[in-house]
């Protein structure tokens, strides 16, 4: 089995498995309970919208205003001043998140009704009861039952001055609020209170917003009233919220429409004017609830005591009126920031550890301005959330697989950490919610560890398989001597002179492009027996091949002319082989450049620890692989330094320069290598002749008799690639001569 193989099923395993852990409950769980808690912790506290002011019936307030330290028994009075305050101050909408169901007294039910009547802008909370009813069967015996949720609304002197009613339920702790409704299913669909308010919030749009609805569904817009006047009358303004949404369930279509028609109307909309519109679409297209994307602990949201909002002026200081609730909305509870005082709590991300919870009129207030913003929190949807931990899985796979233990140990780190600051970016810039708990805490441990016991066992077998496989050629007495000890095959190396030869197939990714692997295979097994049929009968040893290049050697203790003319004539007769070839396979032409270089290298295992290969090193081997490399922009094809064309009588060579190879500290003097001598003729000769005063005229800075030169090679020879490389560099020196250095060597910048 291959490693890419093993990468892949590594990787989809782990990636199963995060899927698999992703929407089993435990797993949706983790993500909520820590996931998201650590997303809000590290993201810290947000500035809410300017548009909300809670007022807060608090401890303080009942010493100032001479109540009871229990807000239920507050008289409803002090809430009709507090209304006509808020009205007086111009607050835009009044949502009072307090329970009026019990009667109490007459005449401060009145007063209470009649500020509410006089502001036009109030909305009163609504209470959510369960009830179990019992059904019956057919003979009158009772089996199942039926919890259904029964609205208590507040006593109907109230409730038919109201603007509106609206409830807003919320689990109460231990269990952690996280979410809101807009409408709540077991009830009806009922509008809740932050939905309510935001619609009232947005009533002086409201004419712009029928207009656009208009528009777009002219059928829709004849049930509903043509502008706010009725809605203001009737004091129904929660049944148009629940109106709205009927209309855009039964035409999916149309939210995309208005926010359509919105954009095109962005010169006659202002910018808040438009944003309030485009929440208030997404609101009705919206799911029955969101995820609440909190502002920060208790009091980010800004927060009034009852008995300031009740005065005339503001006292305090300061040039601004601290107060202002002009064009805001208002929210009125119980928010009390002392933990001893605290009665309405609810247990959030930003509960504190005195024991501080988020009041439950800090949570609507929350609600409406994730709905005002149109910016709840936002988990990626489950197609988006399988597709990431699936995708995670496959990446870590295949890095455990492929990097060695501590690599891929960093790399999972790395990545982890990148990740997280990724989602934490979404997340505090779009509130984008990306899962954490399941690609960083479960599936980037069992990445790691499961790939180091794979690892582990599978090494284990392959070293027991090859013992086997040695043990059907050598005797067990070497076999055990091998596996206890291998320092001896590992360490004979030879110091040696030699001569390499390096090639390299021109066209080699094209063809493997256009054919199959298979006919790769044998097209590449046919070139290779042409290409060493030379090697092995000039006395060179192959030592390597990759892809489509090879080096081989010729070998001796001493310097030894011998063998450079061996392996010269061995690439002349390589060239013509691969000649015939291509002329036989002319849909796979394989043009082979080769490099040759004489010096110094070690011959023998080259490796570390469970890996070695034979093969020669040092810069000899370097130095004919650039030379191969160099046949590209000499628009050669054998390339041989000094060093192997010394005594070399048999060939015909012309010397082509002085270079500097990439990489190299030394220059080489370097040779192209045309043909034997007895198989070359006039034509050839001649080409040698005028390159070499051409080369000898540049050398010299002589730039127009070597330009003459090298043209008139190239009236020879018109494809001559080192004339047209020399004429290039000589025109450009003749416009731009160098100075006193400069020795005629040229510097190659690429392989």
């Amino acid at each position: 089995m291959s490693s890419h193989v093993r990468a892949w099923i590594a990787g989809l395993l782990i990636g199963v498995l995060g899927a698999v852990f992703s929407v089993i409950p435990s797993g949706t769980g983790l993500e909520q309970d820590i996931g998201l808690d650590l997303l809000f912790t590290t993201r810290g506290v947000r500035p809410p919208p300017p548009d909300i002011v809670i007022v807060t019936m608090d401890k303080i307030s009942a010493e100032n205003l001479g109540v009871p330290a229990d807000p239920d028994k507050w008289p409803r009075s002090l809430h009709a001043d507090l209304t006509s305050s808020l009205k007086d101050r111009k607050a835009a909408v009044i949502a009072f998140d307090i329970m009026f169901d019990d009667v109490r007294s007459e005449k401060d039910n009145l007063l209470f009704a009649e500020a509410i009547r006089d502001a036009g802008n109030v909305i009163l909370c609504e209470c959510l009861r369960k009830e179990t009813v019992a059904l019956s069967d057919e003979k009158g015996s009772h089996g199942r039952s039926l919890n259904i949720e029964k609205v208590v609304s507040p006593i109907p002197v109230l409730a038919e001055a109201a603007l509106a009613l609206a409830p807003f339920p919320l689990p109460k702790v231990p269990v952690k609020v996280s979410q809101f409704w807009t409408f709540k299913t077991a009830a009806g669909d009922k509008p809740t209170l932050p939905v309510v308010a935001l619609q009232t919030f947005s009533l002086d749009q409201y004419d712009e917003f029928f207009r656009m609805l208009e528009r777009n569904s002219a059928y829709a817009a004849e049930t509903l009233p043509s502008n706010k006047g009725p809605l203001l009358s009737s004091q129904n303004v929660d049944v148009l919220v629940r109106d709205l949404r009927d209309i855009f369930r039964k035409e999916p279509w149309l939210a995309g429409k208005m926010r359509k028609d919105l954009d095109g109307k962005t010169a006659s909309v202002d910018d808040k004017k438009g944003r309030t519109l485009r929440s208030l679409i997404k609101m009705y297209e919206g799911p029955n609830s969101h995820y609440l994307n909190f502002y920060g602990p208790p009091g980010t949201i800004p927060t009034i005591s009852y008995y300031k909002a009740l005065s005339e002026k503001n006292e305090s200081s300061g040039s601004r009126n601290e107060w202002d609730v002009a064009g805001k909305a208002v929210f009125v509870g119980l928010s009390e920031h002392l933990r001893p005082e605290q009665k309405d709590g609810f247990h959030t991300v930003f509960s504190q550890s005195s024991g501080m919870d988020i009041s439950g009129v800090e949570v609507a207030a929350t609600a409406f301005g994730n709905l005002l913003e149109d910016k709840p929190v936002r988990p990626v949807g489950p197609v988006s959330h399988i597709a990431v931990v699936l995708c995670w899985g496959l990446l870590l796979g295949f890095l455990c697989i492929f990097l060695p233990a501590l690599a891929a140990a960093g790399s999972v780190l790395g990545l982890g950490i990148l990740y997280f600051f990724f989602s934490q970016h979404q997340f505090s810039h779009s509130a984008v919610w990306h899962p954490l708990v399941v690609p960083l805490f479960i599936q980037a441990p069992v990445a790691f560890f499961g790939t180091v016991l794979w690892k582990y066992f599978r090494t284990a077998k392959e070293r027991e398989n090859i013992r086997r496989a040695f043990g059907l050629y050598l005797p067990d007495q070497l076999v055990d001597q091998l596996s206890d000890d291998l320092s001896g095959i590992t360490t004979n190396s030879r110091e040696l002179y030699g001569t390499c030869l390096y090639t390299d197939a021109g066209q080699y990714t094209a063809v493997s492009e256009r054919v199959s692997a298979r006919k790769l295979d044998h097209i590449m097994a046919e070139y290779y027996e042409t290409l060493f049929e030379p090697v092995r009968h000039h006395g060179g040893t192959i030592i390597n091949i990759v892809g489509d290049s090879m080096l081989a050697v010729w070998t001796t203790e001493n310097p030894d002319a011998l063998l450079q003319r061996q392996a010269s004539l061995a690439a002349l007769q390589s060239a013509k082989a691969i000649d015939h070839f291509n002329r036989t396979h002319p849909r796979y032409e394989l043009p082979t450049r080769f490099g040759l270089h004489s010096g110094q290298i070690v011959l023998g295992p080259v490796g570390a620890a469970d890996h070695y290969e034979f093969r020669p090193t040092g810069d000899t081997v370097n130095t004919a692989a650039r030379m191969e490399g160099l046949n590209k922009y000499l628009g050669t094809r054998i390339l041989a330094t000094g060093n192997v064309v010394v005594q070399l009588e048999e060939v015909l060579a012309r010397e082509l320069g002085t270079f500097f190879l990439v990489g190299k500290a030394k220059p080489v003097v370097v040779y192209e290598l045309l043909c034997r001598v007895d198989e070359s003729d006039e034509r050839q000769f001649r080409l040698c002749e005028v390159f070499a005063r051409g080369l000898a005229a540049y050398q010299n800075r002589s730039w127009e008799v070597a330009i003459e030169r090298f043209q008139e090679s190239l009236k020879i020879h018109r494809e001559d690639g080192p004339s047209s490389f020399y004429l290039n560099i000589c025109l450009n020196l003749s416009a731009n001569p160098p100075d006193d250095s400069w020795d005629g060597s040229i510097h190659m910048e690429k392989k």
